[in-house]
Order: structure tokens, then C-alpha cells, then sequence
């Protein structure tokens, strides 16, 4: 069953929408506010996000946007009042496969989910990577090791443990991206306290150590975001 994740301030739509797209075989999970909404997507796994773009705490545009920092592929549509072309090309702009304006028909809706879930399903049908390049070093991450050839010219191995292959992975995943310091402590070491970022920062500091070797790659702190491994 395909789960959606449906952040919607007004009540009485959300509700509807969640009964309508739960009884035509959705899993639907619904938030009020784009704060909320953002914790459901962390600690959830979905195919499809429903954003209205007038939310309390955090506007519909600013949740895309960490959505898409976060480095999950998912298709996000916007359901907003506004008709503007601006908002509109915004919307776009920020990463959205679609986007409806209110009022709107619900068959319409349920017809658009169903061709972009489609549309995803055929693009992410294929085998996932094991192994990514990094500058001028092999990640393999089915056997957690990073090779890169030595000033002789033979290759040299460093063996990483779980958790710094589960976080080089999750860079390489999203090289030259902005990543969530927050989606990387809820996918890697379960929640995002205080002890777990200290930990992940240790973990973070190894892997900028394999790297120093190749000047071209560097893992660097975004200020009030997270990462981004640049290669």
C-alpha cells in the first residue's frame, strides 16, 4: 500500500482528503502544520508528499525545501489557494511534480498521484549503486571500503566500520548537496539528541581524515543546515 504524506492546516479538507485517498487504497498520514509535517517525514518512509503552501510554523515552500535537502528521491505535489504564476514557478522552482490549485477536484487528484507514483516507480526500478566514485576515490559500500590508488600506484584500502560506511554512502548519495543534519542522525543513528550528534561529528571527522588525501573532496559544515560532501 503506497503511503502519502498529507500536510494540510485546514481540517476539515485535510481530514476529507486523508478519508478519500485512504479509502482508494493510500496509506495517508495527515499534519496540520509544516513543523509537524517535517517530523512525519523524518521518522516515516513515504512515496508521495501533499504539501498545502499556506501552513502555520513553516510555510508549505520552506518544507519542500528541506525535503529535498534531505536527499530522498519523493515526489512532492503543492496544494495551495494561490493561483499566481509567480507561486507557481516557485513551486517548480523548488523541486514539486505537480501542483494544484484550490478548489480542486479529487478525482483530479487521485488521477495525478497514480501517473506520478507510475512515473517514479519505472525511474526508480533499476538496481541501486554499491559503489561511488569520490574524487579520486572508490567507495564500496557492499564491502565498506574506500580505495584509492598510493603513490606507488598500488591501490590502498581503508576498511570503515558500519556507521562510517552508512554516512559516506549517504553523502556520496548526495554529493554536492546540502544534507540535513537532522534527516542524517534520524536515518543513521535513529533520533536527532544531543549525544548522537556528538557522536556523528566524531564519525564525520574520521571520514574528512580518509579524505584529506585528495584536496579536491571535502565534507564542509553548512551553518544551521548540515553538509554537503564536496568532490
Amino acid at each position: 500500500m503506497p503511503k502519502l504524506l498529507l500536510v494540510e492546516d485546514d481540517p476539515n479538507l485535510g481530514l476529507l482528503l486523508q478519508e478519500y485517498l485512504n479509502s482508494k487504497g493510500y496509506k495517508t498520514d495527515l499534519a496540520t502544520d509544516g513543523n509537524q509535517g517535517w517530523q512525519r517525514f523524518v521518522d516515516n518512509v513515504y512515496d508521495l508528499c501533499l504539501f498545502d503552501v499556506m501552513l502555520p510554523k513553516k510555510d508549505g515552500f520552506s518544507l519542500a525545501k528541506e525535503v529535498r535537502m534531505s536527499g530522498r528521491d519523493i515526489p512532492i505535489i503543492f496544494l495551495t489557494a494561490k493561483s499566481m504564476k509567480e507561486d507557481t514557478i516557485q513551486g517548480f522552482r523548488i523541486g514539486a511534480d505537480d501542483y494544484m490549485t484550490k478548489p480542486f477536484s479529487m478525482e483530479e487528484l487521485l488521477l495525478r498521484i497514480q501517473a506520478i507514483l507510475r512515473r517514479y516507480h519505472k525511474t526508480n526500478d533499476v538496481p541501486q549503486p554499491t559503489t561511488y566514485q569520490i574524487g579520486s576515490f572508490s567507495f564500496d559500500f557492499a564491502h565498506q571500503t574506500l580505495i584509492r590508488n598510493g603513490t606507488n600506484g598500488e591501490p590502498q584500502a581503508i576498511k570503515l566500520t558500519s556507521k562510517e560506511a552508512a554516512l559516506l554512502k549517504l553523502f556520496a548519495e548526495n554529493k554536492n548537496q546540502p544534507l540535513s543534519r537532522s534527516f542524517a542522525l534520524k536515518l543513521i543513528w535513529g533520533d536527532d539528541s544531543y549525544f548522537n550528534a556528538r557522536s556523528m561529528d566524531v564519525y564525520i571527522t574520521k571520514l574528512r581524515k580518509y579524505l584529506k588525501e585528495d584536496e579536491s573532496v571535502q565534507i564542509v559544515n553548512l551553518h544551521g543546515e548540515g553538509f554537503k560532501l564536496m568532490a
